[in-house]
């Protein structure tokens, strides 16, 4: 199992930028899909980002496209989102995710999937 600490979020003024990060403070063998969810207030857990274990692939949630980047950092075992250009409608709790399926699996599949490992969220607020 991997267990994932979040930190980074906080309040951001819109057209500001903000990195989250997100490691695994477990050590593992195994080569984990990393990505990051989101769940707004009264809204559903929805998809931001994912990228492949060796960073191959990434993929982006379409109002994330160009102002959101995902990377990694397998020597510290942490993935990390870029947020540029933050708008108040990014506004929500952020999740990292691990799971031993693909990047693309993960950009088409839901929350409800059983991802192998979840963080614990971190709040990101964006002031109009």
């Amino acid at each position: 199992q991997v267990d994932l600490v979040e930190s980074g979020g906080g309040l951001v003024q819109a057209g500001g930028s903000q990195r989250l990060s997100c490691t695994a403070s477990t050590l593992t063998s195994i080569r984990y899909t990393l990505g990051w969810f989101r769940q707004a207030p009264g809204k559903e857990r929805m998809f931001v980002a994912a990228i492949s274990w060796n960073g191959e692939y990434t993929y982006y949630e379409d109002s994330v496209r160009g102002r959101f980047t995902i990377s990694g950092d397998n020597a510290k075992n942490t993935v990390y989102l870029q947020m540029n250009n933050l708008k108040p409608e990014d506004t929500a709790i952020y999740y990292c995710v691990a799971d031993r399926g693909t990047a693309q699996a993960m950009s088409v599949q839901g929350p409800e999937y059983e991802y192998d490992s979840w963080g614990q969220g971190t709040q990101v607020t964006v002031s109009s």
